[in-house]
């Protein structure tokens, strides 16, 4: 399709910046999706991100609240490592985006809806693995990433199915589900819009099944 494009980055990737810079060069979007919601885009652009808080456990419950208290610690410290804030990749896209007067759309869904059905989805039995893993994991056989790049399409095959594998309520909620939103925003977006390019921006885990999604709509 020439007139859409899916580019995957990491969050915490500096490739990822120049992956876009080239993305925008190249392709010459008219409009630039990116894989947030109102509230995220506007913790990125102020820098001022609320922290969760006990009373957000009542709005998304207490494992939607878990998940974004320990990934916004290890996605911060991983950011540190690698001297990059997370979230640097959409923020990148959406200050090109407007420097060049080019409509942005978000097409994640909203991050409440995904942390409540989070809670309702991690079972008891997912938790218990994933503390074992956590336990187990300096004696495995660990999986060697370089955090400033983006994974390359194998690796990314290989993490999803064994989340998929290991935790289907994670990936159901976290993945899947919102694929298929994303995939029908964009698909909106490209239907009101027939002759715009659109240029989506994804993390990477995400990149080929929206694309595959989009495609298959569009027949």
């Amino acid at each position: 399709m020439d007139n859409f494009r899916v580019v995957g980055t990491s969050h915490i990737s500096a490739d990822s910046i120049k992956v876009i810079e080239r993305s925008f060069d190249e392709f010459m979007p008219e409009i630039v999706a990116v894989e947030l919601d109102r509230g995220r885009l506007h913790a990125l652009m102020s820098g001022v991100k609320a922290a969760p808080s006990l009373s957000d456990i009542r709005r998304i419950g207490l494992g939607g609240f878990l998940f974004l208290v320990i990934g916004s610690f290890l996605q911060a410290r991983l950011g540190e490592h690698v001297g990059i804030v997370p979230g640097s990749d959409m923020r990148k896209a959406v200050l090109l985006a407007r420097e060049r007067n080019i409509p942005v759309a978000l097409i994640d869904r909203d991050i409440a809806i995904t942390m409540r059905r989070f809670s309702r989805y991690f079972t008891f039995r997912e938790k218990f693995r994933l503390f074992a893993d956590v336990l187990l994991s300096p004696f495995s056989k660990r999986v060697k990433v370089d955090l400033s790049k983006v994974p390359d399409r194998e690796l990314i095959s290989l993490l999803m199915g064994e989340l998929r594998s290991k935790y289907p309520g994670i990936y159901r909620v976290l993945v899947e589900e919102r694929n298929v939103h994303m995939a029908e925003a964009l698909a909106r977006i490209m239907a009101a819009n027939p002759d715009k390019r659109v240029l989506a921006v994804v993390g990477a885990g995400h990149e080929d099944e929206v694309l595959r999604l989009v495609l298959e709509k569009k027949r």
